[in-house]
């Protein structure tokens, strides 16, 4: 996944329990593991305000976009082999 979560190096900076957070967010701890684990669709705007406030950061101290999806890199490997192999019967 391109967006990467850094909800726990947060919490480790605060110094603060995830039970904790989720308590001061208004979320179940469940759903904030869900969240920091990165396995979260979508995040709304109040719950990430929330977040923010309760650790003192700003929406980028939390979550961040990095270049490249192995997933996709995955998907054309077989069909560059592929070509290398049409190629090679000439």
């Amino acid at each position: 996944m391109p967006i990467t979560v850094d909800i726990d190096v947060m919490l480790a900076r605060r110094k603060m329990s995830v039970g904790e957070l989720a308590d001061r967010v208004g979320i179940t701890p469940a759903n904030l593991a869900v969240l920091k684990n990165g396995r979260a669709k979508a995040v709304r705007f109040t719950t990430l305000e929330a977040l923010c406030e309760a650790l003192d950061c700003q929406p980028g101290d939390l979550l961040r976009w990095e270049a490249g999806d192995t997933a996709s890199q995955e998907d054309s490997a077989p069909q560059e082999e592929e070509e290398a192999a049409v190629g090679d019967r000439s």
